[in-house]
């Protein structure tokens, strides 16, 4: 089985605890409207490198001696839009003692996630919004596996993130902001809440590609508005908020 890899990071330190071997996935079904990585989106791009699960994890043991206390984070693209191949790599990095950790939307979720959560150590989730009335404008799609993602994640009492990016004009709202943090309240498994604020850096790819840029006039976070995120979450949940 190939596995279509659209680069890789060695010395990975944001994606996940401790330096980490970081692998971003080709493909992702979802089209966000604050995206910074367009250049994921299409599965059938050519993507930099097709390797299979055995030649993936032969690369992560180049860092061994880096990573041991870290460990390999699979993020995209989405990494569950190639569940098999993902399945078969994580099992691979459990073999080899790897902690390992998944960065996803929550996009899918079926009895193939289930699987592959088995070989997971730390699912960073994005929620992108509780707002039904904009999540799909947003994102392209509705948050019911999002929700259902979670909802399980708590059931195996599974290690989590949560990663919210802070958007000016759409979730940047103290009123969304405070729904969300006490939503999030509510789940023992999150661990941590990763405040993202938003920016304009991934411009550039848009027009590279020939693509409008869907936030075009939005502005970067202001500091402050990043501050104010911050403390509203800090006000309803008991984990780590940063």
């Amino acid at each position: 089985m190939i596995g279509k890899i659209h680069s890789i990071e060695s010395f990975g330190t944001v994606d996940g605890p401790g330096i980490r071997f970081v692998a971003f996935f080709q493909g992702c079904p979802m089209r966000c409207l604050f995206c910074h990585n367009p250049d994921t989106w299409a599965s059938d791009r050519t993507a930099k490198y097709e390797w299979t699960a055995q030649q993936l994890i032969e690369e992560v043991r180049r860092y061994r001696n880096f990573i041991r206390k870290g460990g390999v984070t699979c993020t995209g693209g989405e990494p569950l839009m190639q569940v098999d191949f993902l399945n078969e790599f994580y099992r691979l990095c459990k073999d080899d003692g790897f902690h390992t950790a998944l960065d996803t939307s929550g996009v899918y979720f079926n009895d193939k996630v289930r699987e592959v959560l088995n070989y997971v150590d730390l699912v960073m989730l994005d929620v992108k919004t509780l707002d039904d009335t904009i999540h799909k404008q947003y994102t392209g799609h509705t948050r019911s596996n999002n929700q259902a993602f979670l909802d399980y994640l708590e059931s195996v009492h599974k290690p989590t993130w949560i990663r919210h990016v802070v958007v000016p004009g759409y979730t940047d709202d103290d009123k969304r902001l405070h729904e969300l943090a006490d939503y999030v309240s509510r789940y023992s498994c999150v661990e941590r809440v990763e405040i993202l604020p938003y920016h304009t850096m991934g411009r550039y790819k848009y027009e590279e590609m020939g693509l409008t840029y869907p936030l075009d006039g939005v502005p970067d976070l202001a500091e402050g508005r990043r501050v104010n995120a911050l403390e509203i979450f800090r006000s309803h949940v008991s984990c780590k908020v940063v």
